[in-house]
């Protein structure tokens, strides 16, 4: 298990704990680039290894500002975990947490 990569999925999950979604289906997420959140809690080997790879947080509802439509495809091999929030596959992989596949919608709304 790597326990950076858990750190930085927990705190993810944490900043977000109030608007996730629970019911599966939900087409409105948010993005979080782990590379920056690696960096913002002081993991700087990492940064560079997840830059660019972002964690989808499903939403309970949107959040204001843009929102861009996007294909539900770009999320296969996707894992989720309990908390909600789903990653590329070998992320999950390499956290060594227990997962499940995140099946995406069709049709997906971003949010920023």
């Amino acid at each position: 298990m790597n326990k950076k990569l858990s750190r930085i999925l927990k705190n993810i999950s944490e900043e977000y704990k109030d608007k996730i979604s629970d019911r599966p289906g939900t087409r409105d997420y948010a993005e979080v680039d782990l590379g920056k959140r690696a960096e913002q809690l002081g993991f700087s080997d990492l940064k560079d290894r997840y830059h660019d790879v972002r964690a989808v947080v499903p939403l309970k509802q949107e959040i204001p500002g843009m929102r861009v439509r996007i294909d539900g495809r770009t999320f296969v091999n996707y894992a989720l975990y309990d908390s909600g929030i789903a990653v590329p596959g070998y992320v999950a992989k390499e956290a060594g947490l227990p997962y499940k596949p995140y099946v995406a919608n069709d049709s997906m709304i971003l949010n920023f």
